[in-house]
């Protein structure tokens, strides 16, 4: 989406390598009308179509009639050639992480501003990455321990997730905004700020703080998900099995998910209702 799409080619495999005489090239959309060349079309005169800033709009049917002859002595051939094709992105994938700190009364103003710290803590060692934190749920919880009695407990659920770099100020290398790498890369800074914590509380002589880490507890997910009217179908698009690609008629999804759902009167690429 918002991309180049492929050169797609007016010609068969069989025909690839072949002589034709006068060849005549003709596309037509999905509605059937004739496509021209114009700023975000591109026909060559050997009739291959490229789109320019593909939209999911534009997805649908498209057919190339291809008229020739295969010497000048032969009579005239015809061909009628189909691709379906399809806007697609990447997922907006994120990390989802759950940890466990041992806190004060959970009445206490102290768990409230601890929070706040962690999470600017944990923005600082991501924001390098064009990466973000946000805080899906914060609970204190009264939890019984083995061989430790009652306990207060601070239940944290944030996720790590990449920031649109069109939206960022700074410009960076290729690399470097590959979403993925940055996304592992901010996960791996994450895991290692929990583990100095072990290290730190292991390493003193002094009582416990009334709030600290409890070891082992960091659990991390990976999540997938495609915006409305876009799904993961491996099967259907094996060459581009985790591409979010917009839904073909008679399927639609109406929100954040994963796969596009089975819906008969839908009739549109891209529904998203039913």
């Amino acid at each position: 989406m918002n991309y180049h799409s492929p050169r797609i080619l007016c010609v068969t495999n069989r025909l690839r390598n072949s002589e034709m005489i006068d060849p005549i090239f003709q596309w037509h959309g999905p509605r059937g009308d004739i496509v021209t060349g114009n700023q975000t079309v591109k026909i060559t005169p050997t009739g291959t179509l490229q789109f320019q800033q593909f939209k999911p709009e534009m997805s649908g049917v498209y057919t190339c009639s291809l008229v020739f002859k295969p010497t000048t002595e032969q009579a005239e051939k015809s061909y009628l050639i189909k691709y379906v094709l399809y806007a697609y992105s990447d997922p907006n994938f994120h990390y989802e992480f759950t940890a466990r700190y041992h806190a004060a009364p959970c009445n206490s103003i102290y768990n409230t501003s601890f929070e706040k710290k962690l999470l600017q803590i944990l923005s600082k060692l991501v924001v390098g990455l064009s990466c973000e934190i946000a805080l899906q749920k914060s609970e204190c919880h009264h939890v019984k321990m083995q061989r430790a009695g009652l306990q207060n407990v601070l239940f944290f659920t944030f996720t790590v997730s990449s920031v649109d770099m069109d939206k960022s100020k700074s410009m960076c290398q290729k690399s470097a905004c590959d979403q993925s790498k940055r996304l592992r890369k901010a996960k791996d800074l994450i895991e290692k700020f929990f583990s100095q914590q072990v290290e730190v509380l292991g390493k003193r002589t002094a009582p416990l703080p009334e709030i600290y880490y409890i070891e082992g507890t960091l659990q991390m997910v990976w999540v997938n998900r495609c915006n409305p009217g876009y799904g993961i179908n491996p099967l259907l698009h094996p060459d581009c099995p985790h591409c979010c690609v917009i839904c073909s008629p008679g399927s639609y999804n109406p929100r954040e998910g994963v796969h596009c759902l089975q819906c008969n009167k839908s009739l549109l690429y891209g529904a998203k209702t039913c």
